[in-house]
């Protein structure tokens, strides 16, 4: 009973999938009825998730189903983020496809297989589940990305992203097949009580097996120099679908990094050094790549891979502070509701087949629509970690961290890192602003993304106050 205790969060959402395909195959449940009836489902998921997360005596790494699978206040508070956005994505896809093409009836169906899927990653406590866990996401997620076949942007987007996704998924295949020949196990507590006996470089298989382990996980999270894909597939996929994968999917990965390298202690150590020199490159390349972007999507796929660095400072001071896990729990639900908001936004502003995307046309956006303008602002404002926004506690939390662990150099880089990026955020609040409108921003049809976009405001503000426990 607690093994189904622990995993009902996600056995409820497997049955809320199968239920929203099953009704996908009768005319009689329109689009209108497909996202209202999913919105409901990822809301439902998501009481019964914090209802799970209150109620459960959890404790570190607490096994489950033979040791395949743990649980934990992280892996939870990972699967609210993530069930938050599969329910705001699925709000904002009703209003995007009042004025766009590429809506099928498994749509709905695929977000919550992806949720599935990040759920189930959340909780992977061996390498194998942690595979089938990848894929599940992985695959919901590519159909998400190329459901608009009709579109060559899409056609190209999840090509690049399924060849590339392919190669990352053979890298951790390999890997793991290394690890289990090197170590003889393939869960993480058992790779913890190898390495605490006889250390990682004594087996090579092993150490070749991690590094592989690691490059998929880098590609997943658009890590330099894994990182190319992620503009081009971002800037393809969907509006609404670009929000879920820049927020859910690098919740559950980042969630499932977190869990691998931290099992024990000297895992981190030895690649922290490696992760110190990714982690700068990704935060300077990442802002290089979004100064130069004149399409909002691509900027805010390239201010995704700078989100990315700010995540591995927090991995890299993980040891010392003893707070990783909350410090990064709290920065990806700060920018979740950042991110979330600004493509609902633009979910309901982007016009038929995205007509509006570059940041010349939303100028004079405030004249036109200012409740509209000062909710993106706010948005921005948080990404780009401005006081009293969620974005600025996330940062500052993360940036402490850092000096807590001694690791100043990269604390000073963050915070240098955040004075670049605030150029392109402030790009866009500055076109809707300080310029005249050449459009008049019509809003065709039931729109329901506006309410979602408002909600996520609110909250932007409201989890900036939130207590966070050291």
């Amino acid at each position: 009973m607690a093994d189904l205790l622990a995993l009902l969060p996600l056995i409820v959402t497997t049955a809320a999938a199968i239920v929203v395909m099953l009704v996908a195959g009768f005319s009689l449940f329109g689009r209108e009825v497909m996202a209202l009836l999913t919105t409901g489902l990822f809301m439902f998921c998501f009481f019964v998730q914090a209802a799970t997360l209150v109620s459960m005596p959890f404790f570190p790494y607490q096994q489950t189903f033979g040791s395949m699978l743990a649980v934990s206040p992280f892996s939870g508070v990972a699967g609210l983020i993530i069930l938050a956005c599969g329910g705001f994505s699925a709000l904002a896809s009703q209003t995007y496809f009042g004025h766009n093409k590429g809506y099928v009836p498994e749509f709905y169906a695929m977000l919550l297989f992806a949720a599935c899927g990040m759920l189930l990653l959340t909780m992977a406590a061996e390498l194998i589940t942690l595979f089938i866990a990848l894929e599940i996401m992985s695959l919901a997620v590519y159909v998400l990305v190329g459901a608009d076949r009709e579109r060559l942007l899409r056609a190209e987007a999840v090509l690049k992203y399924l060849m590339l996704g392919a190669f990352s998924g053979g890298f951790f295949v390999m890997g793991a097949m290394f690890v289990y020949g090197g170590l003889g196990t393939t869960s993480f507590a058992g790779i913890s009580r190898v390495l605490a006996e006889s250390g990682l470089f004594t087996s090579p298989l092993a150490t070749a097996g991690f590094l592989l382990i690691l490059i998929c996980f880098l590609f997943k999270i658009a890590a330099v120099p894994f990182h190319a894909w992620v503009v081009d597939v971002y800037d393809g996929a969907p509006l609404p679908v670009t929000g879920f994968m820049a927020t859910a999917v690098k919740t559950a990965v980042f969630c499932a990094l977190v869990n691998l390298l931290l099992t024990d202690g000297s895992l981190l150590s030895v690649w922290r050094d490696i992760l110190w020199y990714l982690c700068v490159v990704t935060l300077f390349t990442g802002n290089l790549i979004a100064l130069g972007q004149t399409n909002i999507k691509r900027m805010l796929a390239a201010s995704g891979i700078v989100h990315s660095g700010y995540l591995l400072i927090a991995i890299i001071s993980a040891d010392v502070t003893g707070a990783s896990r909350t410090v990064i729990g709290f920065y990806l639900a700060a920018y979740a509701l950042a991110t979330l908001g600004i493509f609902s936004a633009l979910s309901t502003l982007s016009g038929n087949d995205e007509k509006r995307i570059s940041f010349a046309d939303f100028n004079g956006l405030a004249k036109v629509h200012p409740y509209s303008a000062a909710m993106i602002t706010v948005f921005l404002l948080s990404m780009a970690g401005i006081p009293p926004t969620a974005g600025f506690m996330a940062k500052f939390y993360i940036i402490t961290a850092a000096f807590s662990a001694g690791q100043l150099v990269l604390g000073v880089l963050g915070l240098i890192s955040t004075i670049l990026s605030i150029y392109y955020y402030v790009r866009l609040i500055a076109a809707m602003y300080f310029t005249t409108p050449e459009d008049d921003f019509a809003i065709t049809g039931l729109a329901l993304a506006p309410a979602g976009t408002a909600v996520l405001a609110v909250a932007v503000f409201g989890f900036s106050l939130y207590p966070l426990g050291w």
